[in-house]
């Protein structure tokens, strides 16, 4: 089993920062791909960026230019440093980790809420 810690949620104003992490432990075997979701009040949740673990990186369109993601292999964290944060970035935001059987896990997730 692998557990999930997320930590850098918080209230911050709009045009602030935040940086997100996730440390995983536990049964890990290899961790493939890493990644970031947000849910919104009343919303499905949505992919926010994800890292794999050659380094390459995704992002949500609403996020282009403003979050970046990336991880550290001999810590299994992995980070979303948060700039320019809007208020629409307000949600709940959970790390999602893919082991290489495929296998996602899922952390508890952490509020941001960005005030105006």
């Amino acid at each position: 089993q692998v557990q999930l810690v997320e930590s850098g949620g918080g209230l911050v104003q709009a045009g602030g920062s935040l940086r997100l992490s996730c440390a995983a432990s536990g049964s890990i075997f290899r961790l493939n791909a890493m990644g970031w979701y947000r849910q919104a009040l009343g919303t499905q949740r949505e992919l926010v960026a994800f890292i794999t673990s050659g380094g390459s990186t995704n992002y949500a369109d609403s996020v282009k230019g403003r979050f970046t993601i990336s991880r550290d292999n001999a810590k299994n964290t992995v980070y979303l440093q948060m700039n320019s944060l809007k208020r629409e970035d307000t949600a709940v935001y959970y790390c999602k980790v893919v082991n290489a059987y495929g296998v996602n896990y899922w952390g508890e997730g952490t509020l941001v809420t960005v005030s105006t």
